[in-house]
């Protein structure tokens, strides 16, 4: 191996956080060298662009997650201005006229492509779900009495949009990718993402090939319209049925490897970590099954009138089969009446009608996909409080 070589997996490994082995002299070199790599673009000076009004959003620092009470009565796609917002740090500022997706790496010719040439390829519009691997994390600590770590999503970390792109495989076969290729890693253009002090780089996570040539694309486009700040523009990585963290925003650069890839968002983060786990964790790609109430925890209602519950359920495993609601805390279940399209079975809306008494009720849902997995009473613990599944209790009254 070369020294420069050398020198370059080595700063691989530092901003990958896997700095064991480094003397000072080291640590000291490689954090001058990663200061000379390229400039984030300039950002936003606030967390996040869009409006966050607080009907139809709670803010959570550099996040801002959908109440689900917002989407009742919003149709089957999650509108811009309602879709849930993840960033680990700041929406970049990024123009359109000069930005270039580069395809680089041992496992590909390297080529350039701008925001036309995307749009010159063939394009694929589909629904697909965004969801945050934390969603419905909250709950271990309020609904299973767990200590977990990371943002408290309640369950708006989701949002399912029509997506409008170009396949990935397109683009990778006209840059040129080799048969040994084993590995992509979209690489966002937003600032370093520095956690317990250490920067740990553009926010980066891999997938194998084969995922690329499946579902994966290139979008931009939302809802038929261009992707707005907060949700990649101008052009985001979208990967179908897997956590929202693969789906890389603002991409500016894609490596293509011939020999597996590592960044701290598939090794420190990501990864279930906990008394039932592996102690260097049990990697993961795929979100779980949940469901949701369109309404807000401590909803009052008359008592004596006739409401009607609407909610939505949905699964990474495959469309949603059927959906039980109960009123009295989870002793007596009854079926939901599924309503509405489900373009690509990605989630399911339902409602169930239902008179109240006067008096305290907790509501809960729970779904089972056509794969028969159903949602439990207790969801699986893992410290970093990823995968919430347990149906969630919903606590509301009635008076009258």
């Amino acid at each position: 191996m070369s020294e420069r070589a050398y020198d370059e997996r080595r700063l691989h490994d530092f901003r990958a956080g896997r700095a064991r082995g480094f003397s000072r002299r080291e640590l000291l070199a490689l954090t001058a060298a990663a200061a000379l790599l390229p400039a984030s673009p300039a950002s936003a000076a606030s967390p996040i662009v869009k409006p966050l009004p607080a009907d139809l959003f709670r803010a959570l620092g550099t996040n801002a997650e959908t109440r689900f009470s917002a989407l009742k009565d919003q149709g089957y796609y999650v509108p811009v201005d309602r879709f849930f917002v993840r960033n680990h740090t700041v929406t970049p500022t990024i123009s359109a006229d000069s930005w270039q997706l580069e395809i680089s790496g041992s496992g590909t010719k390297p080529a350039f492509f701008g925001l036309d040439d995307l749009k010159r390829l063939p394009s694929v519009t589909a629904p697909i779900a965004i969801e945050c691997a934390g969603n419905g994390r909250s709950y271990y600590t309020s609904q299973q009495g767990q200590t977990v770590s990371g943002t408290a999503w309640t369950l708006g970390a989701i949002g399912v949009g029509k997506w409008k792109g170009v396949r990935l495989s397109t683009v990778l076969r006209k840059a040129g990718i080799s048969r040994d290729a084993v590995d992509v890693q979209p690489i966002g253009l937003d600032p370093d993402f520095v956690s317990g002090g250490v920067n740990l780089g553009p926010v980066r996570r891999p997938f194998p090939v084969r995922k690329a040539f499946d579902d994966v694309i290139l979008a931009y486009e939302l809802n038929g319209e261009p992707l707005p700040p907060d949700h990649g523009f101008p052009v985001r990585v979208v990967v179908p049925h897997w956590i929202g963290i693969s789906s890389i925003k603002w991409v500016g650069r894609i490596e293509v490897s011939a020999e597996p890839l590592f960044s701290p968002w598939n090794t420190q983060f990501y990864r279930l970590f906990g008394p039932d786990f592996p102690a260097e964790g049990q990697p993961f790609d795929r979100q779980s099954i949940k469901s949701a109430f369109e309404l807000d925890p401590g909803t009052t209602f008359p008592a004596g009138v006739r409401t009607r519950l609407t909610g939505r359920s949905w699964s990474a495993d495959g469309p949603i089969r059927e959906v039980e609601v109960s009123t009295d805390g989870g002793t007596v279940w009854r079926r939901a009446r599924p309503y509405g399209a489900t373009p690509g079975g990605v989630w399911q809306r339902w409602e169930y009608d239902w008179t109240p008494s006067a008096g305290e009720h907790v509501l809960l849902a729970r779904a089972t996909d056509v794969c028969g997995n159903t949602q439990p009473d207790v969801a699986r613990f893992n410290t970093l409080g990823y995968l919430f599944d347990a149906a969630v209790r919903v606590p509301v009254s009635a008076v009258g």
